[in-house]
């Protein structure tokens, strides 16, 4: 059984930047990974995603330039980080990981229904 968990998250000031990890644990020999984040009252929308080897990657257009998307080339299973950058009041939301195992694909997924797998969520939170 594979479990996911996010860290990373926490309380800042508006330009400041932040890094959330995802981690997967269990029996698998790769991993894609999509973030996305819920707002306050508001549904939860795809936020980046990156492919199982990190070949691709997609970004919301609301978040494209700040956010980047990253894992190690070189072992299919380290964690995968999401860098945020000059944060902004409107990025505050419970972050998170979704994952789909043993996918060879060179997509990335954008939907909720595209993966399997989901992390309980890191808070983020940015004050004015």
């Amino acid at each position: 059984q594979v479990q996911l968990v996010e860290s990373g998250g926490g309380l800042v000031q508006a330009g400041d930047s932040l890094r959330l990890s995802c981690a997967a644990s269990g029996s698998f020999n790769i991993w894609a990974v999509g973030w996305f984040r819920q707002a306050p009252g508001k549904e939860r929308e795809f936020v980046s995603g990156i492919n199982w080897n990190g070949g691709s990657k997609s970004y919301a257009d609301s978040v494209k330039g700040r956010f980047t998307i990253s894992r190690e080339h070189a072992n299919a299973k380290s964690p995968v980080y999401l860098q945020i950058d000059s944060l902004k009041p409107e990025d505050t939301a419970v972050y998170y990981c979704a994952a789909r195992f043993n996918y060879y694909s060179d997509a990335v997924g954008q939907a909720q229904s595209n993966y399997v797998h989901w992390g309980q969520g890191t808070q983020v939170t940015v004050s004015s």
